[in-house]
């Protein structure tokens, strides 16, 4: 399918949003065939790299995500996030076509099932974060990310009163050539795979 370059092009978004889905489904399905034991290698290799990238976390907010679908499950390096001095935010959905808002948590606070039956912090007020870790669906050069569809992360960065440091995270084999951007959507800082 030939994916339109031209904003103003007939039929471009259309376009997209059907590549789009297409390459999600691609995306995902090659993820969650990786053996545990890949995917655990790759998010310690992955840990590893956001201890590089973040610095020092001491007094920092870091906002990671519940891994989902073969995500790169980075809940080990949260422990050690907040084992030196950090402290740990999940994302919760609060409406659909609405910015996240993230809310602290450690292990052992009490979860709900949020939207997708991801758990999420039961209670507590809305933080602002200082570094937010992002699961990326699919990833292109220019540090753009192809997530689920519901544009949540575009929305929340764009709406938070200061931009965090924003690390997108995800296998080396979810980059692509291109996510063909559109204007709302916002670019990482950085995305760690296990590669670099």
């Amino acid at each position: 399918m030939r994916i339109a370059d031209n904003a103003n092009e007939p039929g471009q978004t259309a376009d997209i949003k059907g590549w789009r889905r297409a390459e999600r489904e691609r995306l995902i399905a090659a993820r969650l065939a990786l053996s545990a034991d890949e995917r655990a290698a790759h998010a310690a290799c992955i840990a590893r790299k956001l201890d590089a990238a973040a610095g020092d976390v001491s007094g920092k907010i870091v906002a990671i995500y519940w891994p989902f679908r073969g995500e790169p499950d980075l809940r080990g390096w949260a422990t050690s996030v907040i084992d030196r001095g950090g402290r740990m935010a999940l994302p919760v959905v609060v409406a659909k076509a609405a910015p996240l808002i993230f809310r602290l948590w450690q292990p052992g606070d009490r979860l709900e099932k949020g939207v997708w039956n991801i758990p999420i912090p039961a209670e507590g007020e809305a933080v602002l974060p200082d570094v937010v870790v992002s699961p990326v669906v699919g990833f292109d050069g220019g540090n753009f990310r192809l997530g689920y569809g519901g544009g949540f992360y575009d929305r929340t960065l764009a709406s938070l009163a200061r931009k965090p440091k924003v690390f997108g995270v995800g296998y080396a084999m979810q980059r692509i050539a291109t996510i063909h951007p559109q204007v709302y959507d916002i670019p990482m800082d950085m995305v760690l795979t296990e590669e670099g």
